[in-house]
């Protein structure tokens, strides 16, 4: 990749922030003050849990969105959308890093942060690889599946901050029963801050939305632990380090960034398509549609950004762009108010941000969980069809037993294997004529549809390769086995067949043959210019007369009329 087109694709990168940044719309700019304001005070104890989440010191999240949230603004296409810490890459972020620092706290950072890093590096490599497409593999089913599992996996994560309970295992099923064997050490005070902060969230968000709850709940928080002697012996967040970090690097080997590489591809797949879906799901009020792989190279500079400053890998957030949204942001301008807030609390809050119990932390990461498990979704998707619920409860299932990183994998192999099966068995219709009804159409559509007799009118609803060449062959032969009276014609309507491949073409040039041979005439209708020339060339049309291909149905009808 030249310099001159780096520099280029970054100069059209930056125009959407830069227009904001010089907008003079006076009611457009309020909003995205009070919209700034209203983000800053529901991220900053949001992103210090996810931090948590991702085994690192919570300051760290304050660190990872002062970057990220820069760069979106100059880079990202969303006006609207709120990057940083968010908690499925979190959590990836401690699956990923946990293996490979061996105990040591100063490594898992430098390594988490390292993460950041590579992430952004896939990012950027897949915008200019036109990646962006790569975000529609993922079916809603299986992502509806992928987050509920996410989820759990949060909840499972934060029982022991918010009960006391000393909680161990490697992974969330050997945690989840190394809690209930341990429900016995229960301590009282954490457990009731705890539900009371969980239950502040949920009222919170029902009765007041646009109310910054989680700042009022980790206030009030940090008063009960500092004024109730009853609480006085929760753990607390401890010494926050004041200030902005200088931009550097990690110390870091290249074995290190090697091994982070497919850790790094699986929390950009996730990444990327949480910007993606978030940002599209915005764009309809706001008219104006993400570009996936100008994102691409969004998510990468962000990421690049909150590795510099010592954070770890960034997506976006629903929640915090739907409450910037409320709130009345325009622009990504509101992002930048954001970060100055955050800013100044990095600067003089320090003393007040050591105070936050960690089991408030805690419920709050457990209700940002509950919120991902759409069970409406579930119910949705069973009503359409069994099939879909299966596979978002198989993602569920893959996400909770093979881990978070091969829950990824799974995820997208799962959405493609469900593509895949569509496509190799698809509908497959026996076409005649309905009284009063123009056209042709399915015998088993309407009600007193009848075939031509002896003419088997066969249509396959999807483009023909090696996955379903033999089920097109076997419904043929069912289709003209099953005729009432015996079939004279056989005529393959192909509209909705757009490609051949070589497997397909061996096995229609066979069932032609075969057909021909039981003395059949095979006729093919609605072939376009592209498929005939593939017919040709798979040596498909040496066994069907000329004067047997039928540009309409209606032709081809009135010729075996004619003919018999």
């Amino acid at each position: 990749m030249s310099a001159h087109r780096v520099a280029r694709a970054l100069a059209v990168g930056l125009r959407p922030g830069l227009r904001a940044l010089g907008r003079r719309d006076g009611p457009a700019l309020r909003g995205d003050l009070v919209g700034g304001l209203t983000v800053a005070a529901y991220m900053i104890p949001q992103v210090m849990a996810y931090a948590g989440v991702a085994g690192l010191s919570p300051v760290t999240g304050l660190w990872a969105a002062v970057g990220a949230l820069v760069l979106y603004t100059l880079l990202g296409t969303s006006p609207l959308l709120s990057v940083g810490p968010e908690s499925t890459t979190a959590l990836l972020t401690a699956v990923a890093v946990a293996p490979l620092a061996a105990g040591d706290p100063a490594r898992y950072g430098a390594l988490a942060t390292g993460l950041a890093l590579v992430v952004g590096l896939v990012c950027v490599a897949g915008r200019f690889a036109r990646l962006g497409f790569l975000a529609d593999l993922l079916s809603r089913p299986v992502l509806v599946g992928y987050m509920a599992g996410i989820a759990l996996i949060m909840i499972i994560g934060q029982l022991g901050a918010m009960t006391g309970v000393p909680v161990d295992g490697d992974g969330p099923l050997a945690e989840l029963r190394s809690f209930v064997a341990g429900l016995g050490a229960v301590d009282p005070p954490t457990l009731v801050l705890s539900l009371t902060a969980l239950l502040l969230l949920g009222a919170g968000a029902r009765w007041a939305p646009r109310t910054p709850t989680p700042l009022v709940v980790v206030v009030l928080a940090s008063l009960t632990v500092a004024l109730v002697p009853w609480f006085a012996g929760l753990t607390t967040v401890g010494t926050v380090p004041g200030g902005v970090p200088v931009p550097s690097l990690p110390p870091l080997g290249l074995a290190d960034y090697g091994a982070l590489v497919l850790p790094a591809l699986g929390v950009a797949v996730v990444g990327f398509s949480d910007v993606v879906l978030t940002g599209r799901a915005f764009a309809g009020r706001d008219g104006v549609t993400p570009d996936a792989d100008r994102e691409l190279l969004a998510l990468g500079g962000t990421n690049f950004a909150s590795g510099l400053l010592g954070g770890f890998p960034v997506s976006s957030s629903g929640s915090r762009t739907a409450l910037g949204r409320a709130a009345g942001a325009r622009s990504q301008l509101h992002s930048i108010v954001a970060v100055l807030v955050v800013v100044v609390v990095l600067i003089v809050g320090g003393d007040l941000l050591a105070t936050l119990p960690r089991a408030a932390l805690g419920a709050l990461v457990v209700y940002a969980a509950v919120r991902l498990i759409e069970l409406g979704e579930f119910r949705r998707i069973s009503a359409f069809r069994r099939s879909e619920l299966l596979l978002a409860l198989a993602t569920v299932a893959a996400v909770l037993a093979l881990g978070v990183l091969y829950g990824v994998l799974a995820a997208v192999a799962l959405s493609v294997l469900d593509l895949v099966r569509r496509i190799a068995r698809p509908h497959a219709a026996v076409l005649g004529f309905a009284p009063g009804v123009a056209g042709m159409h399915d015998v088993h559509d309407l009600p007193g549809t009848e075939q031509v007799p002896g003419l088997v009118v066969h249509r396959y609803d999807a483009p023909l390769f090696f996955a379903n060449a033999e089920d097109f062959r076997r419904s043929v032969h069912e289709a003209v086995a099953t005729a009432d009276p015996p079939a004279r014609w056989v005529l393959l309507d192909l509209e909705a067949v757009t490609e051949l491949d070589v497997t397909s073409a061996d096995t229609l040039g066979g069932l032609v043959r075969d057909l021909a041979a039981d003395g059949l005439v095979v006729a093919i209708a609605r072939a376009k210019r592209e498929l005939v020339a593939d017919l040709d060339a798979g040596g498909v049309l040496e066994a069907v007369a000329p004067e047997h291909l039928f540009p309409t149905l209606p032709t081809a009808v009135a010729a075996y009329r004619e003919a018999c």
